[in-house]
Parts: C-alpha cells; structure tokens; sequence
C-alpha cells in the first residue's frame, strides 16, 4: 500500500521556486541599477539604459534585470557560449571578468560592451553574470558609433573578440589603456566599462549568498524547475495557435526586404501541448549591404522572440524556457545574419522589419489579432566639434493599430532598453551645452482607420556651441503601413532648423552634419498604421481623438 502523498509538499516546493525566482530576478536587476549609478555616460545616467543577466554554465538565460531588453536578453545568452570556446570553463579563476562586442559572436555592435563574469560553486564556474550597455564612444567615423555611411564592420568602432579584461587583482590595465586611446571619451568609456564590471560583480554576490541560503543543490534544482515550467507554458501557448505555415513581409525605405515563414506544430499526436513548437525560417531574406542596415543573428533573435511573444500569454517570464520550443533559421549573409566584414550597427530597421514580417505572417494565422505596421526607434547623436561632448538618444514612434484598439503614441514596435524612453530635460541641459525646446505628440501622424495608429513625437534641440548630427532612421519614405484598409502613418524625418526658422531636411542616415549655435535638431518620428477602414470608427472615439488634441478637425475621419 503505497503512502499518501504530503499535502504540503507542493505548496512548499512551489513558494521555494517562487523565493528563488524572485532572489535571482533581484540580484540581476540591483546589478543593473549599479550600473547606471556608476556609469558616466549621460544617456546611460538619465536613460536608465542597462542591461543585466544571470546564465548558467550551459549558457541557458536565467534571470534578467527590468529593463533588459528582449534583444539584450538575446545577446547575452548568444555571446556565452563565445567567451567559454575561448576560455573553458575548466581554465577559469576566481575574480575573472570578459568582454566582448564582436557582432558576429552574439553581441550588438561595437559600442555596445557586453560584460560576463563566472561565479564559482565546489571550485568550478556554475553561473555566470552578465551586464551590458552602450557606452559613449569606441572610435568609429562617427562619436557614438553611429556612422550611417559605415561600408564594413571595422569603420564602427572597435571590434572585440572575447577577451578577459579582469582578474583577482583588478583590471588588466594594457588593455583598458588600448580601449581608452581609442574612444574621443576616453574617460566616459573606462567610467563605464568599471560600472559595467562592477555591476556584474554585485550580481555574482547576491549569487553566491543565494547559494549560501539554498545550497547549490537546491539552486540548481529550482532553476531547472523554473526554466522547465517556462517551456511547458510557452509550449501550452504555441498549442493554442492555428497549425500550419504563414507567409509574411516587410520592407526597407532602401527597398530591401526581409521575407518569413512561420510554421506553427503542435507535435506529435498526443503530444500536445508539450511538443508544440515553432520554427522561422528567413530563406528568401534579401542579402546583406555595404551599409550598417545589417542585424546580427543575435539581434534578430531577439526581435522574433519579441514577435512571438506578442501571441502569447505576456505573463510569461522571460528565460530559457521560452527559447528552447522556438527554432530560428537565418541565412548566412542576409540581412537578418551578416557576416564579416559586413556592418551590423544598424540594425533597428531589419530587426524591426523581421518583426513585422512575423507580424503579418501571424495575422493571417489568427486575423482577429492583427496589427499595422509601427514607427520605430529613430536614433541620433550629437557631439561637439570644439570639444568633446556626446549626446545620444533615441525617439520612437507610434505603434500600429490592432484588430482591438489604437495604436499606443510614442512606443514603436520594438523598445531599445532602460527605463527612460524619455530622459529627463533639466540634466540633459545641465550637463550638455544644449537646450530642449519642445517634446511633444504629433497631431494627425497615426493612420485613420477603424483603430488609429498610435502619434508620433517631435522632439527640438537647441544647439548652445558649434556640434554636428548623426542620424539613423528608417520608416521615413516608406511610413508604416496600415492594415485591413487602415491607413499609413505619417512619416517622420529629421530636420535642421536655422536660427531664423527656416526648417531644411536631413538624410535619414545623415552623418557629421554640421549645427552651428543657434541652430536645431528636429526629430519627427512616424505615427503608427491605422486598422480598418476609417468609416467604421466609431463617433464617440472621434469626438475624443478631437478633444485630445490627437487629430484636428480637417483630419477628423
């Protein structure tokens, strides 16, 4: 006669799994958090914008910071099993600390530094913490890295292979030195490569008091459990979703185009939900360019879990277990996985292009659920020419509407980290010899329809000393489609503004542009894609899309 089970048993497993879920999502995000309050770069400081990770020593993603972003989250987990080719686990000490950014090895870009250091169990490195920002300047043609006319990889910036820029007795000082006298900052770069490693230290002792608590057993076993009931759920959600294979598209202003198919199965039969997966094949991608439009398969990574995960139950955690049921396939030298020496600075238009393909795939898979096109992130930098100063940001524009409701303003289909979309005004201007005039929606930019596409914003800087202008948009010529006979977006753009009001043009992918004192910098991003045809909106949300400001009266329908 077999013994009846402790009704207390799986209640307590479940609070010790929840107490261990939340310990490790904690020490990722304080790590995060020391970072942006040791950082020196301004955007980092007033933008919040860090990104912090622990993984294990199979390089499963197991915990992150708030505000990591699905494509850090991404690249962090792409870039591990990098760093442990070049450095085994078996070689590795107490005290190390790596670095890379090397975009065909998982990371971002040049500028973007991603940090790794192991944290030792019964001698041997059983996890591994994570940080990664984009710091102020690693050379490049432009500050920032932010050159648009890049034709290859080595004129962004300085490319690093996994490297070990720490160890027990602190920095490895030969190569910060080769690091600083190659950035116009080199002061901001060393400020925030020492924030960024001592983010991933305090990560590495919240760790290890974790394991102090729960034993290493007991760690071990509750992150296997976490990560397996993630997969289960995600797998549970892909079940839910209509079998079979979707086609979708999407294009460049430059006319590139970046082509889909999603297949959806449910596994064998009896199997579900537990075999359901999902596979997304980019074969027919157009291939890749001389110019930084290129996404590193790390990037498009994770701009297709962003995508699926709009279909799926958003409560879900964002770890391991999501990406083991998603199969990506990416053809070598396309757009969506370049390869050296091509560029992969500017990747926001492909990786949010691969979004919308995934989108419109989707929507035909479940029409009641679709969606328009969005603006997306319109960055730029600003640096000065007497000087050294550095201001970079990023605008975003509106989201598309839905087959359910409009377009939230000023979000963009894809978010590119930390916690302030919006930096603050006053330590901008404290800190920057410039001065922010306006930030505001846009009336009349999302498209009509029976759900309006989300506004775009404008944002004016006056320029207080001589400067130049890089910019990096896309969705300018070709604005954000709309969907089910809604209407497009209106297009957004980036303009120089003399001292006088004259307002004149710049290139989408500008670079050194020159703005004297007196002149501004006006960003103007792309309202989002309207959903339905605009006669079938209903009277009361347009008398309140006119009280609100967000259309006018002549474009009231």
């Amino acid at each position: 006669m077999s013994t009846p089970a402790d009704p207390t048993a799986e209640p307590t497993a479940d609070l010790t799994a929840e107490i261990l879920r939340n310990a490790l999502c904690v020490a990722a995000e304080e790590a995060s958090i020391v970072v942006v309050r040791s950082a020196y770069s301004t955007f980092i400081v007033e933008g919040a914008d860090a990104a912090a990770a622990i993984l294990d020593a199979a390089g499963r993603l197991v915990a992150h910071s708030a505000s990591t972003a699905l494509i850090q989250c991404a690249s962090l987990r792409s870039a591990l099993p990098y760093v442990l080719e070049a450095f085994p686990l078996t070689a590795m000490a107490p005290g190390e600390v790596f670095l890379l950014n090397d975009v065909y090895q998982g990371g971002i870009h040049a500028n973007d530094l991603l940090i790794f250091r192991p944290v030792f169990v019964n001698g041997a490195p059983a996890y591994f913490t994570g940080t990664l920002i984009h710091v102020a300047d690693l050379s490049g043609l432009s500050a920032g890295g932010m050159a648009s006319d890049a034709a290859d990889v080595l004129l962004e910036g300085v490319q690093l292979p996994p490297v070990r820029i720490a160890t027990a007795d602190g920095l490895v000082d030969d190569l910060v030195r080769v690091l600083a006298a190659n950035s116009r900052t080199p002061e901001k770069l060393v400020g925030d490569l020492r924030a960024l490693i001592a983010g991933a230290n305090v990560a590495a002792r919240r760790l290890e008091e974790i394991i102090d608590a729960h034993t290493a057993e007991g760690l071990a076993r509750g992150v296997d459990g976490y990560l397996t009931h993630t997969e289960r759920r995600i797998r549970a959600e892909l079940a839910a979703l209509p079998e079979g294979t979707y086609m979708g598209e999407y294009g460049l202003d430059d006319g590139r185009r970046i082509r889909v198919a999603v297949t959806i199965e449910a596994g064998p039969p009896g199997a579900a939900p537990s075999g359901a997966h999902v596979v997304v094949d980019f074969d027919g991608t157009d291939e890749q360019a001389a110019s930084p439009v290129n996404s590193g398969f790390s990037q498009t990574l994770g701009g297709v879990m962003y995508a699926l995960r709009c279909f799926v139950d958003p409560s879900l955690p964002m770890n391991e277990g999501c990406f083991v049921p998603v199969e990506v396939r990416m053809p070598r030298g396309s757009l969506v996985n370049c390869t050296w020496p091509y560029p992969g600075g500017g990747r926001w238009a492909t990786v949010a292009a691969a979004e919308e393909a995934i989108f419109a795939a989707l929507t035909r898979a479940l029409p009641e659920r679709g969606v328009a096109a969005s603006g997306i992130l319109q960055g730029f930098s600003i640096s000065g020419t007497a000087r050294p100063w550095l201001h970079m940001s990023f605008d975003l524009g509106g989201m598309g509407a839905s087959a359910e409701r409009d377009g939230p303003d000023a979000t963009g289909a894809l978010f590119g980290g930390g916690r302030n979309i919006v930096p603050q005004v006053e330590p901008i201007e404290a800190r920057l010899p410039l001065r922010v005039e306006e930030v505001s929606l846009i009336p009349d930019s999302g498209g009509a329809g029976r759900h309006r596409g989300g506004l775009g914003t404008r944002t004016v800087l006056r320029m207080l000393e001589d400067a130049q202008v890089d910019t990096r948009g896309d969705r300018l010529r070709r604005p954000p489609s709309g969907a089910a006979g809604g209407a497009a977006g209106r297009a957004g753009g980036y303009y120089r503004e003399r001292a006088d009001g004259a307002r004149e043009p710049l290139d989408a992918k500008a670079t050194r542009q020159p703005l004297r004192a007196g002149e501004a910098l006006v960003v103007e991003t792309s309202g989002g894609g309207g959903y339905g045809d605009p006669a079938e909106r209903v009277p009361e949300a347009l008398r309140k899309d006119l009280a609100d400001g967000r259309v006018t009266p002549r474009e009231r329908t």
